[in-house]
């Protein structure tokens, strides 16, 4: 299984998780089908999905791969975990 995080950037460059979900790895249409209807006018958009099981562990991939070298914040709306820094 995967997490796949949705989410949007806000007006200060921090990314917001706003929904998880698991998946099965490798099931493309189940991601497409989520991400379909996510973004808006302001296409500030985000998704990807985690090969990893817990939602905490997304967010902390997340973090690391989005976050950690732009000197902005991960914030998540879901769970609230606060990534290790």
């Amino acid at each position: 299984m995967s997490t796949l995080l949705l989410g949007r950037w806000d007006s200060g460059g921090n990314l917001v998780i706003e929904e998880s979900h698991r998946v099965e790895d490798g099931d493309q249409a189940a991601i497409d089908a989520r991400v379909e209807d996510q973004d808006d006018e302001h296409n500030d958009a985000w998704a990807s999905s985690f090969p990893v099981d817990r939602h905490s562990a997304a967010v902390q991939r997340a973090y690391e791969e989005y976050v950690a070298d732009e000197g902005t914040r991960l914030i998540d709306n879901v769970e609230n975990f606060e990534p290790v820094v």
